[in-house]
């Protein structure tokens, strides 16, 4: 097993708890692993911090497991590769592990909002759903490898958020329903280019049979490049926009969300029934793309409406913090990358005072300017890659910027910006990782700061 991260040791624990003979390697000296040590050691698995390529593949190793955060041109994995030894990721892993249905869900942008909704759904539905994955909102963390050995019966379904770093080293994965939400550009920092990018993403599908159903963003011009390529007997398509020529499909029909599955159609909602957990645009995206793999197994359009209508929204996905002296503050720390700041600033109905900011991935920020300039009252920059951002912003003929030291030295400046109705929206467009752990504690101290706010006021 490559990598002492909490899907690597799951994978570590389910493999030896099943009888096998496993050695857990991680990169990192144990000191700088800290508590993740000792769970490694807890999980069966004999540890090994720091190692050579060589004591990470002993003589006799049948099959390498991968977590998620070790690139593939990790040494490691390219001398198992040219070792001819199997090496999958830890999805690869859950999946042969189980008998229950994998609903899966990647793309860019709305992975975890549509995750959630779709697990929501099948619950309405009568089905015992569980959400695993790459999902991380807050409290809600479960590998799909824990998941699939949680999984009781084949009749569960787990639903789960993949990364493109999952699918880098699958082979039989093959969701009931596979959804592509949308691709674009985002961790550029790691894949070689957008395409390599768009193609990893597009390998949720490659092992599907014809019997499972590839639920694909119609909207988004490399998720319809991807989409074209698959077989129509059970591609679905869901936009917001015209519907193309087809038998299935998820559409938004004046005003009304539908879906036509084999011929059957479906009317759900109308899109102003959405709950106020559920902004903009892109959230009828999600919705569609949820209910038609709902839909697939078997829940209701009664159901999943319901569920709708009752759903709270993801931590740090535009999340409503408070209400402070007439403004709003919104946390959407989730937002780290560009396409996601933009939907997010679309999706605001009043003046906006905006903070961003963070580490860059190798971006580029040009395409947000425009988004800048209808939509915020005021940009508050802070971390890493202010000054690369707050170049391409004035190029872009934006200037209503300022920056801070801090997150919470942007809220206090932000509150002083707000006027009452308008609103402080955190959309960082950035990773966290120059100023927290990561994108869950810089929306802990968004939070926070706002609360300090409230205390005053």
């Amino acid at each position: 097993m490559i990598g002492a991260a909490r899907s690597g040791i799951a994978a570590a624990r389910a493999l030896a708890q099943r009888g096998a003979t496993v050695l857990l390697s991680d990169s990192a000296p144990e000191s700088q692993v800290g508590e993740r040590a000792l769970e490694a050691r807890a999980s069966g698995a004999q540890c090994i911090f720091k190692p050579t390529v060589e004591s990470a593949l002993p003589n006799g190793t049948d099959l390498v497991v991968t977590s998620p955060g070790v690139p593939r041109t990790a040494p490691v994995l390219a001398a198992a590769v040219a070792r001819g030894i199997p090496v999958w990721s830890e999805i690869e892993l859950a999946y042969r592990l189980t008998s229950a249905q994998v609903h899966a869900v990647t793309g860019t942008n709305g992975k975890t909002t549509t995750t959630m909704l779709l697990a929501e759904m099948l619950k309405r539905g009568g089905r015992r759903a569980i959400v695993c994955g790459n999902v991380s909102a807050d409290d809600l963390k479960k590998t799909l490898v824990e998941a699939a050995v949680e999984a009781t019966s084949g009749d569960d379904i787990l639903v789960a958020e993949i990364s493109s770093f999952q699918l880098e080293w699958v082979e039989q994965f093959a969701p009931r329903a596979a959804i592509l939400t949308n691709i674009t550009a985002d961790h550029l920092n790691r894949h070689s280019s957008f395409a390599e990018y768009a193609e990893t993403k597009a390998r949720i599908f490659a092992a599907q049979s014809s019997t499972d159903w590839a639920i694909v963003g119609y909207d988004n011009p490399a998720s319809r490049q991807i989409g074209e390529r698959l077989s129509v007997q059970r591609r679905l398509w869901f936009t917001t926009e015209l519907p193309p020529d087809g038998e299935n499909v998820a559409w938004l029909d004046h005003g009304a969300l539908k879906v036509r599955m084999l011929g059957a159609e479906s009317a759900l909602m109308n899109a102003s029934d959405l709950p106020a957990s559920l902004p903009g645009r892109h959230s009828i995206a999600n919705v569609l793309a949820a209910a038609a793999a709902a839909l697939s197994a078997g829940a209701s359009p009664d159901a999943i409406a319901d569920a709708v209508r009752e759903f709270r929204g993801a931590p740090h996905r535009m999340e409503h913090v408070a209400d402070v002296r007439g403004v709003r503050y919104v946390n959407n720390s989730m937002c780290t990358n560009v396409a996601a700041a933009i939907c997010s600033l679309e999706a605001m109905d009043r003046p906006t005072v905006v903070i961003a900011g963070g580490a860059d991935k190798q971006l580029d920020f040009a395409p947000l300017a425009p988004a800048l300039r209808s939509h915020a009252k005021h940009l508050i920059l802070i971390g890493a890659a202010a000054d690369k951002m707050e170049a391409a912003f004035r190029a872009g003929g934006y200037d209503s910027i300022s920056r801070s030291e801090s997150l919470e030295e942007a809220v206090e400046s932000a509150a002083g910006r707000a006027c009452t109705g308008e609103a402080v929206l955190l959309s960082p467009a950035c990773a966290s990782f120059d100023m927290f752990r990561d994108f869950e504690a810089r929306g802990a101290a968004f939070r926070a700061a706002v609360r300090k706010l409230e205390e005053r006021s």
